[in-house]
């Protein structure tokens, strides 16, 4: 799976679990935009259970990486919207709880010790109100999925034209 060009757009999460398909709704979105606005040809978009090992796969190789998550913070604010960068192997701050059992942070770490984090990884978590079975988002998490493709988009655009290291 290794393309050092490519871009991975993952939601990560369960769509039966009412706000953890935040990130299955946002891929969902992007699909839908694609048609009228087409994503670089390069980009990838994948659903994910959050499996630390599927992660990985998922954005091994990558030279950006965007991943998509609900997250469990207390006291929370659901709809709030978690911006988290790479820098050079760790996360600029610790992640909200992941609604997993490993969380992200995990997964960071491990691909980390193997030499297989992408480029460049961003994180967005959304503050969720609802895990329990069920499909539907809240209405302040689905408040959230548009201005969340938006800014998937935003970040491709300004991140994703930049030529990846090594490439001539």
């Amino acid at each position: 799976m290794r393309n050092r060009g490519r871009i991975a757009v993952i939601g990560v999460g369960n769509e039966f679990r009412h706000d953890d398909g935040v990130g299955w709704a946002v891929l969902a979105r992007l699909r839908a935009r694609a048609e009228d606005r087409p994503l670089p040809p390069d980009t990838v978009l994948a659903a994910c259970d959050g499996d630390p090992g599927r992660l990985i796969g998922l954005w091994e190789g990558a030279r950006l990486a965007i991943v998509i998550d609900a997250a469990h913070t207390h006291p929370g604010t659901p709809g709030r919207v978690h911006r988290l960068e790479l820098d050079a192997g760790l996360l600029a701050h610790p992640p909200p709880t992941s609604s997993h059992g490993l969380g992200l942070g995990e997964a960071v770490e491990l691909a980390r010790v193997l030499g297989l984090l992408p480029e460049h990884l961003v994180v967005y978590a959304v503050e969720g109100a609802r895990s329990e079975m069920g499909t539907g988002l809240s209405p302040a998490v689905a408040d959230a999925v548009e201005p969340l493709v938006e800014a998937v988009e935003d970040e491709i655009t300004r991140q994703g034209d930049v030529a990846p290291r090594g490439a001539t």
